[in-house]
């Protein structure tokens, strides 16, 4: 492992460098998926009057059992027209407002209305399917604090609690750049020697899911004039400048010099995992800048296990990732003893649990194989093998 930066000082070192981006106001209707900036406090109580969690009947639990007049009946979104009296009940839909001088509801399956009376059988206990006020948040309580990304849950609850819009930070702007003469845009005839171009939109679905706006560049050349305005175009424009290929040590690996010479601080250029060594990282400025290796699994890897962090960082989340999830290992894997190894695997629903089965064809280039995955099982290094039916980590390909 002699030169090479291991996974958590790699990601330790990118996140070290994140600056979190400026806020901005963002209505709720489109915040899905972003990540807030400031905590989000409740406008109201939740719920704003104590309601029926039952359709059924509000009493004075005092007055049952026995058998009570109907005095007046209640629909959710109407209020009662005066309190309850003493030894009456009225009707009510769930959501309703409980009304003042009631102190429970009586499911209508628990009762039996006739003729405008409601017979109750059992006794009820006071606050018995009434949801208080305020039970749920109480007005100026945080709903969801910040650092926290948006999901369906908490849109739900910051509309119920009454918030239209939030403050985010901004969205990164990423430029993801593709070099090699060799790569020719998928549909288009391919002469000997050419291949189609597949990592710019690998890249671009996995940032974009962590809330990127995303530019595909152009493909480059192996041509160093034409990398140094395809590199210094992104540089000016982006706050994450992503390449992917020319970050190895061949005589058309021209990024990691071209970026050099336009001001990017390489902070480090090889991480101890397999697939993907040769990734590099630098900055320029407050531009986060990447270099991922052109094999596309490898590309896969190093987006996910070291740019969709930064992205989501940028952002200000709390918890940027890698996202690993557990489950039980199908069979054995024998581990690597200078690198960590990602293996592509399928999760299948067992009895006991979620079984992670290696698939076959490991090789870098295998983006074809890779397609029947669904996760990356993480593989640390060291010496022996991981047995079948042990506990490992993995990250889910969606």
């Amino acid at each position: 492992m002699s030169g090479l930066t291991t996974i958590e000082d790699a990601l330790g070192s990118i996140l070290a460098h994140v600056e979190v981006l400026p806020e901005e106001s963002v209505p709720l209707a489109v915040a899905h998926g972003r990540v807030l900036a400031r905590p989000a406090r409740a406008a109201v109580d939740l719920p704003p009057f104590p309601s029926s969690a039952m359709d059924g009947f509000a009493v004075r639990a005092g007055d049952t059992p026995g058998t009570l007049p109907v005095a007046f009946r209640i629909s959710a979104g109407r209020v009662a027209p005066e309190p309850l009296s003493p030894g009456t009940a009225a009707a009510i839909a769930t959501g309703g407002a409980v009304p003042e001088g009631a102190d429970s509801v009586v499911p209508v399956e628990l009762a039996r209305e006739v003729d405008g009376r409601v017979e109750v059988p059992e006794p009820v206990e006071p606050g018995a399917h009434v949801r208080g006020r305020g039970g749920d948040v109480e007005e100026g309580a945080v709903v969801v604090d910040r650092g926290v990304r948006l999901g369906a849950a908490q849109i739900g609850a910051l509309a119920a609690a009454g918030i239209p819009g939030v403050l985010c930070a901004r969205r990164p702007r990423i430029a993801v750049l593709a070099t090699g003469s060799e790569l020719r845009p998928p549909g288009t005839r391919l002469e000997p020697g050419q291949i189609y171009e597949s990592n710019r939109s690998l890249i671009a679905a996995a940032l974009s899911s962590a809330g990127a706006e995303v530019d595909l560049l152009p493909v480059v050349a192996d041509d160093e004039a034409a990398h140094r305005e395809a590199i210094g175009h992104g540089l000016a424009s982006a706050d994450v400048l992503v390449t992917s290929g020319g970050v190895s040590v061949g005589p058309h690996d021209l990024v990691r010099g071209v970026e050099d010479e336009l001001g990017v601080e390489e902070v480090f250029w090889g991480v101890a995992v397999k697939p993907g060594k040769p990734v590099s990282f630098g900055v320029r400025g407050s531009t986060l800048v990447f270099g991922l290796p052109g094999n596309p699994v490898s590309s896969l890897v190093g987006s996910l296990l070291f740019v969709r962090p930064a992205v989501l960082a940028l952002q200000g989340a709390s918890e940027p990732g890698p996202a690993y999830q557990f489950a039980r290992l199908a069979q054995p894997l024998r581990r690597n003893p200078n690198r960590d190894e990602f293996v592509r695997s399928r999760r299948r629903l067992e009895d006991a649990g979620i079984a992670l089965e290696p698939i076959s064809g490991q090789d870098s280039h295998m983006i074809v194989r890779a397609a029947s995955a669904d996760a990356l099982v993480h593989v640390p290094r060291g010496t022996g093998e991981i047995a079948a039916g042990e506990t490992v980590r993995y990250l889910a390909l969606e």
